[in-house]
């Protein structure tokens, strides 16, 4: 069990909690949720013990996992070293073991020894290594990769392996702070897995809604300036929530109604004969006072784009025997493909496979090696790249608005505000520089140039990178309701599910096409693996 009691946390004169005592139990999988800015990571940290609260504390098991996010810590070390770092008792004793045997066995250094065999043997030590690689194979890192030192792997595998450690050594709570966001739809399936046979405490925060509702059994929501719990997963608080404040508003509704009757009669009747019933109708208005309600902190964007100013062809993109390739790197080989009109593509696979490649060379930001992309009659795109530097320049000092205005040739003011609203950047928001903006911020704005243009096809890449919940729903109703052509890349289950019609996989054995969502895909795909 992890117990918060009466945590208060200020930010110069911004309160982010004040007095919050919660409990979280055995058992139990908690999804820690809110929007952007609510305090969730803040949270995180003081319950992991790397920030303090301003007041208050926290109790949590000896044995927790961490998701840790400093890579430099452990660039030199080996890989399933950092796995078994997780385990910081079992850790300590095996490194004084080897300090001991490399020196000179004394009667004092031999003591010592049996007591860290003794620790060892309590922590699991003979089978950390295979343990340690049980986790990495689920994660997808390559045993030829086992002995090797952290900075040998890419980034987004960097990560990967602090997840391992997070999970190692059957901690008893587990703190897990966007685990999925460098994992693949294959690695978020194992860990779904991994977690649901997971036996203490899991708090997890994380965007990804299909994540949290095939893993979580309550949810912890940040808002109204204190934590409320649900039970049950994301939809079910979602629901309830809104039952809740819904059946306060009526309550709220039916007791003005009747207040105005009570009031409306003690004018008529106050200076008459029917005092006693006047009084009666006072004492009764007293206790009509409206349930106080504090206001939610969740802000929900609108994001709704433009039908096409006009339709492209009926073939937007045709791909024609392409390959891309970066040296000795063949990304893309051979591939022929037919993009219809009104088509809505989801474009999955591993993390280096080539989806990033893909989506650049439609939007014409890449060239094929070989091969002919055409682009069909009219066709007219907007492009969210991964990595939004690739579009917003952040110097010399641009603000929303300056970036904003390069979007669309001619775009009044009023325009541009009207969509910033949208995006929740109201006033005098449109004047921050965008060199200051959050990642989710940046992809907002980003999200507001495609609002201000007609174009009749999206391309997008990795769209909810950064957004929270709210914002994530927005967005897939915004492309499941878009008049055009939709290509885009992403690892949220939940995204494709609502909007893909057709999916294209990027696989190690080639790029496979299904015309169908993503479940109808992952049906036929695991049937072909049988």
């Amino acid at each position: 069990m992890l117990i918060l009691d009466k945590i208060t946390k200020k930010i110069g004169a911004r309160i982010l909690f004040e007095g919050v005592s919660a409990s979280f139990n055995s058992h139990e999988r908690y999804a820690l949720t809110g929007p952007n800015g609510a305090g969730k990571s803040t949270l995180m940290k003081i319950m992991m013990g790397i920030e303090d609260p301003t007041s208050g504390s926290v109790s949590r098991p000896k044995k927790t996992g961490f998701l840790k996010q400093d890579l430099a810590e452990f660039e030199e070390c080996l890989i399933r070293d950092v796995v078994i770092m997780g385990n910081a008792r079992l850790w300590a004793a095996m490194k004084e073991q080897d300090t001991l045997y490399e020196s000179e066995i004394t009667d004092a250094a031999g003591m010592r020894l049996a007591e860290l065999e003794e620790i060892v043997g309590e922590e699991d030590g003979y089978t950390a290594e295979p343990d340690a690689e049980v986790l990495l194979e689920g994660m997808g890192i390559t045993p030829e990769s086992y002995e090797a030192p952290m900075k040998s792997l890419p980034v987004d595998m960097q990560f990967r392996v602090l997840l391992c450690q997070a999970l190692f050594g059957n901690p008893e709570a587990l703190l897990l702070d966007e685990p999925t966001n460098h994992l693949d739809l294959d690695a978020i399936r194992w860990l779904e897995t991994f977690l649901k046979g997971f036996d203490g405490t899991l708090i997890v925060v994380s965007h990804d809604r299909h994540f949290l509702n095939a893993v979580c059994t309550a949810i912890a929501d940040i808002d109204y300036e204190t934590i409320i719990t649900y039970p049950g997963n994301y939809d079910d608080m979602v629901v309830a929530k809104s039952d809740v404040r819904a059946r306060i508003d009526a309550e709220n509704k039916n007791k003005e109604k009747k207040a105005e009757q009570l009031k409306t009669f003690v004018a008529k009747f106050g200076a008459g004969t029917r005092a006693s019933q006047v009084q009666s109708r006072l004492k009764e208005l007293e206790k009509l006072q409206p349930q106080d309600m504090k206001k939610s902190n969740i802000m929900r964007p609108y994001i709704c784009f433009q039908n096409p100013a006009r339709n492209s062809g009926q073939i937007p993109y045709k791909f024609k025997k392409v390959s891309k390739s970066y040296g000795d790197n063949h990304v893309i080989e051979n591939f022929s493909y037919e993009v219809n009109r009104g088509d809505r593509i989801a474009i999955i696979g591993n993390n280096g496979m080539g989806k990033t490649t893909l989506l650049k060379l439609i939007a014409g930001v890449e060239k094929p090696t070989q091969g002919e992309i055409i682009h069909g009659h009219a066709t007219e795109f907007g492009y969210f790249p991964q990595l939004h530097e690739e579009i917003m320049d952040k110097g010399p000092n641009p603000t929303i608005l300056d970036f904003l205005r390069t979007q669309k040739n001619g775009v009044h003011e009023q325009e541009i505000r009207g969509a910033l609203g949208k995006l929740l950047f109201p006033g005098d928001d449109a004047f921050k520089g965008v060199a200051k903006l959050s990642g989710g911020e940046t992809a907002r704005v980003i999200l507001a140039g495609l609002i201000l243009n007609t174009f009749n096809t999206l391309i997008l890449d990795e769209p909810n990178n950064h957004l929270d919940l709210e914002s994530v729903s927005a967005l897939s109703t915004g492309l499941a309701n878009f008049g055009g052509t939709v290509i885009f890349a992403s690892h949220d289950r939940d995204l494709i599910d609502k909007v893909a019609t057709r999916i294209i996989s990027i696989e190690k054995d080639g790029i496979h096409k299904f015309d169908g969502p993503l479940e109808e895909y992952l049906k036929s795909r695991a049937e072909t693996i049988k």
